[in-house]
């Protein structure tokens, strides 16, 4: 049973489907989730205390900053608990499927996802970001920083992440007269502007930030893509490229 969307991927990815009692309600949403299509199949929860004594999982994969009161519950019932942290690099994503590999018994089905996302980095183009600037600006002014998943991405990207210029921790805030202000080159976001958007993602649309870092310099990351490591973390990089590419191709 998972307990959180990033263990919702590798289970549907590691585990045959018959061994997953449940997933997260996440694990259904397309604005979230890399396996929506294969979720719907499959069985869900909303991770409540009543559903773990329910469904008597035999492993539950969760995280302590999430889910830590229920940790007591499932160790009283000798429940397996695995404990998946954020997933910051390549290194953290091996580690996660190797853990969940074992752990559902088909470790030989983790080393050849492995194999296939070493794979996949190793094709990827040339770097197409030459040392440019950029942030990965999010609703309510957060900013992805050092020691982040998509700061792992940008690099890769070759580009440069404004927040590592600014002492940014892996996740913080700035303001809109500050992103402004420092003017990186690109702005990377999760999504495309949609009417309906809350407040907090509208300020992504201000004319005052439009004006300073212009629609054509906005580099689009599906959000399932960032918000965990995963086997398809590849996929991340080979869209930033391909984005730059056409920005500059545009500008030829």
């Amino acid at each position: 049973m998972s307990l959180n969307l990033c263990a919702d991927e590798l289970l549907v990815a590691l585990a045959d489907h018959s061994q997953i009692t449940a997933l997260t309600r996440y694990a259904r949403d397309p604005d979230m989730s890399l396996i929506a299509k294969e979720a719907q199949s499959l069985p869900f929860a909303y991770g409540s205390a009543e559903e773990l004594l329910r469904l008597h999982p035999d492993l539950v994969i969760t995280s302590s900053y999430s889910h830590a009161e229920y940790l007591p519950l499932l160790r009283d019932r000798k429940v397996k608990i695995i404990d998946l942290p954020l997933a910051n690099s390549v290194d953290d994503i091996i580690a996660q499927i190797r853990v969940v590999a074992l752990a559902v018994g088909y470790p030989e089905r983790g080393e050849k996802k492995i194999r296939e996302m070493q794979a996949a980095l190793a094709h990827l183009p040339a770097p197409a970001g030459q040392g440019r600037s950029a942030a990965y600006y999010q609703r309510q002014g957060y900013l992805s920083g050092t020691g982040s998943l998509v700061d792992d991405m940008m690099t890769r990207a070759g580009l440069k992440n404004l927040a590592t210029r600014l002492n940014k921790g892996a996740l913080s805030r700035l303001s809109l007269e500050e992103i402004v202000t420092y003017r990186p080159d690109f702005l990377i976001m999760g999504q495309k502007a949609n009417p309906s958007q809350d407040m907090g993602s509208l300020m992504l649309q201000h004319p005052f930030l439009t004006k300073a870092i212009p629609e054509a310099h906005r580099l689009f990351i599906p959000a399932p893509l960032t918000l965990c490591g995963s086997i398809h973390y590849p996929e991340a990089i080979k869209i930033l490229d391909k984005e730059l590419e056409t920005i500059d191709n545009a500008q030829r």
